[in-house]
């Protein structure tokens, strides 16, 4: 029986190269730094704090929401002292 030789596939240099940018751009692990928050005696602003260092080690991207969030809670909780 004759043998067959296949044709190696043709490898485009756009197809490496895409495939080294989405290499290039995966998330690293994300280390906590390990920043400790001590407490303020105030709930309502330990309460944020404690929201936000929850957020060690988690990515960036999912930073946003919560930052937003306890800066409106902090801002609330400043508006309320200014009314007593």
């Amino acid at each position: 029986m004759p043998e067959t030789s296949e044709p190696a596939p043709t490898v485009h240099a756009a197809t490496v190269h895409a495939a080294t940018v989405l290499d290039a751009t995966a998330p690293e692990p994300v280390e906590p730094l390990g920043v400790e928050l001590l407490p303020t005696g105030h709930p309502a602003v330990d309460a944020g704090l404690a929201r936000l260092e929850a957020l060690d080690g988690v990515p960036a991207e999912a930073h946003v929401a919560v930052y937003e969030d306890v800066h409106q809670r902090l801002a609330d909780t400043l508006a309320a002292l200014d009314q007593e």
